[in-house]
């Protein structure tokens, strides 16, 4: 290891060793999402996206139960539902503060165009697309079974 000689001070050089040393390691692990069924929201994601369904996990004490879905690339959603809180429900698809949407990546965009098509027969909304986006994403904006925006990108 070559240690190099640096021009930061105290508290500012000890957080930009700490975030670079972060950077080189960090990914999201999974995102959470609430949901009154935890079943159907978890066979949605299997039927249209291929998610591998996690066992469930249960603490009565609490009210909860959970499992998370695993994609092919690593990524995770955690399910959860719970009998203890009572989670604000929002209107499907409404733009809000916070967390607004996932995107989904799809290798191509014929893939983005036959899932859109095959969501919207199948009654989930369509809400935007597929288009070309400014920022140079091919894309539909589809809402799951809770009303959860998704990205379907290209």
């Amino acid at each position: 290891m070559v240690l190099r000689r640096s021009r930061c001070v105290g508290v500012t050089c000890a957080f930009s060793s700490v975030a670079a040393s972060l950077n080189r390691i960090m990914r999201i692990e999974h995102v959470a999402l609430w949901t009154d069924d935890l079943d159907r929201i978890a066979a949605f994601y299997q039927n249209y996206f291929g998610a591998q369904i996690g066992a469930k996990y249960v603490n009565a004490a609490k009210g909860f139960e959970s499992r998370f879905l695993s994609f092919s690339d690593g990524a995770r959603i955690e399910l959860m539902r719970t009998t203890t809180l009572a989670p604000i429900k929002i209107a499907a698809g409404v733009q809000r503060m916070g967390l607004t949407h996932f995107a989904m990546a799809l290798d191509s965009e014929r893939a983005v165009d036959e899932l859109t098509l095959r969501l919207a027969a199948d009654g989930f909304p369509v809400l935007d697309g597929p288009r070309r986006t400014g920022d140079g994403y091919y894309e539909s904006v589809v809402l799951d079974p809770d009303g959860n925006r998704i990205e379907l990108a290209a």
